[in-house]
């Protein structure tokens, strides 16, 4: 919708609204309340409608989350039973329901083997958070109470609230809330397009690896409780990990006793082609956070899974654990995150994802790397990113926000692409056809057409 068409009464009176009363995550207050909130009023499969009736594609399927595409009515009708059946009760009680004992079982079945152990929460900055905790009992449990500190990488998120902010190294995120908190490391990422130089992939995987062990060996192994990482950075920039990486990493962490969270609220549920990212790096944590895909975003819930070690510590604590939320283990969200499993497996959405569908947008993908102002282009599965560069030889990037010009001509086109500094990134519904795939990368070169020539390179 052009910012300078004409809207309806009724939408202005929405966003006055909205602008009233709604403060908006990761904005600019009063520069958005002056331009007014876009209106979303419904969506079904890849597509979301304004208040406008403009017909949107989705290419990044909400928040990286609606795995299986709206209007699923799977799910809608799988919370309504619960909702009917058993609205909401607590898990602290020494209770359980059934829905939530039904998905720790499922979930046992399709993540990574010897995760089978799981706690509740609604978010991935919750489960994040929660991971922290639980790693520190773990050492406390084993006599090292000393082995606090946490190291994660430079321009990674894990989320939002004091701890998960702490972790995420997206300096931009720290100077309002004062963060870092105490306790918190973070090393070199493994971005070979920006920071290779003049290594080759796998030679740069290596060499970036290594940090971990440097920063290791200047904190001291016995201060160190575990290394962080997703296996794919996601809002940092859709950073691919070169094949030499996560090997490393691991051997480190063995090598030193750390242990090895993955966070897989992106990479989760079929996003990389395989149910989670661990399984597609090889990677094996020690504990897992998940979100996200898990409900496809029908409804907040998240989970940190935990393995062997860490899993039968807790267990065999004899001792009550002090942790939870109101909502852990809420029969709804965990009503709807089966219904989610249903689906996933019945469509075959992460075979497909990791295969026609997932090969029909890489090709796609790669070949707007012709385009003039694209220096990169990387992906995996249904992961896609887009470099924006002057000079494609020298990698040089244009000045200002080049990315922000871009989304907004995505914007203007009915096409939903997330800038990242210069790069857009698409994280499109799994259950995208490969009709939908054309019209979304149709869209996506008219966009990068129209800001090649807002720039003069076209």
């Amino acid at each position: 919708m052009s910012q300078t068409a004409q809207i309806s009464n009724q939408t202005r009176r929405w966003q006055e609204m909205d602008a009233r009363h709604h403060v908006h995550p990761f904005s600019d207050q009063a520069a958005l309340a002056k331009k007014g909130a876009r209106v979303i009023t419904h969506a079904e499969g890849v597509y979301l409608y304004d208040s406008e009736g403009h017909k949107i594609i989705d290419g990044m399927a909400g928040l990286w989350c609606v795995n299986v595409g709206y209007g699923r009515s799977e799910l809608a009708e799988a919370g309504y039973k619960a909702l009917k059946e058993l609205p909401y009760y607590n898990t602290f009680f020494q209770t359980t329901n059934p829905y939530t004992a039904e998905l720790g079982e499922r979930l046992a079945e399709v993540t990574p083997d010897g995760l089978d152990r799981f706690f509740f929460a609604n978010s991935g900055s919750e489960a994040n958070d929660s991971m922290v905790k639980i790693i520190r009992y773990y050492w406390s449990l084993q006599g090292k109470p000393e082995k606090k500190v946490f190291i994660s990488r430079k321009q990674a998120y894990h989320g939002v609230t004091m701890t998960a902010a702490s972790l995420s190294g997206i300096s931009a995120m720290h100077p309002q809330a004062g963060l870092p908190l105490p306790n918190h490391a973070h090393i070199d990422f493994p971005y070979w397009y920006g920071m290779g130089g003049d290594m080759d992939p796998n030679e740069f995987g290596v060499h970036i690896a290594m940090k971990l062990e440097e920063k290791i060996l200047e904190i001291g192994a016995e201060n160190v409780a575990a290394f962080v990482a997703e296996p794919v950075q996601g809002a940092g920039g859709l950073i691919i990990p070169p094949d030499s990486y996560w090997p490393v990493i691991q051997e480190i962490c063995r090598k030193y006793d750390i242990l090895l969270h993955a966070d897989e609220v992106i990479c989760g549920f079929g996003r990389t082609g395989n149910w989670f990212g661990s399984h597609t790096y090889g990677i094996v944590p020690d504990t897992m956070a998940m979100a996200k895909g898990m409900t496809s975003g029908y409804q907040p819930l998240s989970a940190v899974a935990l393995g062997p070690r860490v899993g039968d510590a807790l267990h065999n604590a004899g001792e009550e654990w002090s942790h939870g939320f109101t909502y852990s283990g809420h029969p709804v969200a965990s009503a709807v995150a089966l219904a989610n499993l249903d689906v996933l497996q019945k469509d075959k959405l992460v075979e497909k994802a990791g295969g026609e569908i997932g090969e029909h947008f890489q090709t796609h993908l790669h070949a707007l790397a012709d385009h003039p102002i694209v220096g990169e282009t990387r992906g995996v599965g249904l992961l896609g990113a887009i470099e924006l560069v002057k000079d494609k030889k020298t990698r040089e990037r244009f000045e200002g926000d080049t990315g922000g010009l871009c989304r907004d001509h995505c914007f203007e086109n009915d096409l939903i692409m997330r800038a990242i500094g210069n790069t857009m990134v698409l994280s499109p519904p799994l259950s995208i056809t490969k009709p939908e795939l054309d019209e979304l990368f149709t869209l996506a070169r008219k966009a990068l057409d129209a800001t090649a020539k807002d720039l003069g390179a076209m």
